[in-house]
């Protein structure tokens, strides 16, 4: 046996008998770990709601020859309170650690991924932030980090400044009305997808939500499902699909 001690956020857990709970976290230096939280859903467990989705948390886990650890201790950096007392905030947030779970890697540290997930939640519990565009920025910003994110400064198809008019997945972003496919893409929209992917993004985000919200909503949503050929259910089932 061996103890591993390390960051994480909570992405999700699941029953196991009748009493534990099978926990996934992202961690910082170790990706993605799966670790059994023994007696987690008895009234009087010493983990209480510190291994619930979304915490912030130093773990430390008992390792031994299964895949899964056993947790041994958690203290809480932040439980995102704003965030769980905000359906929109909590939706957003989940859509993030639904992709985030896609994304990482068991026993594969991602360091990158992991303080991205974290800002995208710091973010969403700051009162002053307009979480909807949120999730969306943090599925761009990921897709750039897997080296597919979108084109949106000249057409992907031939190169030209513009007018740019239409999203196409498959040509990698904005296309200019001559090469025009896809999705059909208002201006407005394109000027928040210019910010948040330009360096704007905190400016977008402490903003009322600016028009063409919506259309990049729907944008980042059918961009990272293409990336990761599946629907995203914290999406669909938040929108009623």
């Amino acid at each position: 046996m061996s103890l591993l001690r390390d960051e994480a956020v909570v992405l999700r857990t699941y029953r196991l008998g009748e009493s534990d709970r099978i926990v996934v976290l992202l961690s910082k230096q170790h990706g993605t770990l799966r670790a059994v939280a023994k007696g987690v859903r008895k009234t009087k467990s010493k983990f209480g709601s510190r291994l619930e989705p979304l915490s912030h948390v130093t773990a430390i886990i008992w390792e031994g020859r299964s895949d899964l650890g056993v947790v041994n201790q958690v203290e809480v950096i932040d439980g995102f309170r704003t965030v769980r007392e905000d359906l929109d905030r909590i939706t957003q947030a989940m859509t993030i650690l639904e992709v985030a779970d896609q994304l990482s890697q068991e026993r594969h540290a991602d360091p990158r991924l992991y303080q991205m997930v974290v800002g995208a939640l710091t973010s969403l519990n700051d009162p002053g932030t307009t979480p909807v565009l949120v999730a969306p920025a943090f599925l761009f910003k990921a897709l750039v980090a897997e080296g597919a994110g979108p084109i949106v400064n000249e057409c992907a198809s031939c190169s030209s400044d513009g007018p740019l008019v239409a999203f196409d997945l498959s040509e990698g972003g904005m296309l200019c009305s001559s090469c025009r496919r896809g999705r059909p893409v208002s201006p407005e929209a394109l000027v928040v997808l210019q910010q948040i992917l330009g360096g704007g993004l905190r400016s977008v985000l402490s903003s009322p939500a600016p028009e063409g919200s919506a259309e990049v909503v729907q944008l980042a949503t059918e961009a990272i499902e293409h990336h990761l050929d599946r629907r995203l259910r914290s999406v669909r089932s938040s929108v009623g699909l």
